[in-house]
């Protein structure tokens, strides 16, 4: 019988104004035979921390774009998975945010050491292109997720950066 670690996460749906999604390309270090995947920046919080405040901080150190709370709003999707990582079998309760960005320069300077260990890359996809490639990616409705997300919340891109 597996033991689950519990753990509380925030992801983010990062989009830019030409509609493309922001996944990190990566792999458990501890598992690399296990191959690589797709997934959007986030993480766990930390103690007394609230899950926007959460994808905030992890949005800030996973690729320097610094946004006020207001940018999250509320969760567009929440879901509970189970997964090994890094030698912990986790089950995770997260939510997910829609941010758009007109676009981003994507900065991993805030990478902690497991981040900097795993983490391969990282790459705008357009959702189309996703689904086509062949590649793996977490969650695994990431592309139902994303558009139910952008269909629901309606509003225009801002500047580089600057959140809608």
């Amino acid at each position: 019988m597996t033991t689950y670690t519990p753990r509380r996460a925030a992801r983010v749906l990062l989009v830019d104004a030409a509609g493309r999604v922001l996944l990190f390309n990566g792999c458990d270090p501890a598992r690399p035979e296990h191959g690589q995947w797709w997934f959007t920046p986030g993480g766990g919080l930390d103690p007394g921390e609230t899950y926007p405040e959460c994808a905030a901080r992890e949005l800030a150190e996973e690729t320097g774009l610094r946004l006020p709370m207001s940018a999250f709003g509320a969760p567009v999707h929440r879901d509970v998975t189970e997964f090994p990582f890094d030698g912990v079998w986790y089950r995770q309760e997260q939510e997910f945010f829609l941010v758009r960005v007109a676009g981003h320069e994507v900065d991993t300077a805030g990478f902690s050491e497991i981040e900097r260990s795993s983490v391969d890359g990282h790459r705008w996809w357009p959702p189309d292109e996703l689904v086509a490639s062949g590649e793996r990616y977490y969650p695994p409705d990431l592309p139902a997720v994303l558009a139910r997300a952008l269909a629901t919340t309606v509003a225009p891109t801002a500047g580089e950066g600057v959140p809608c």
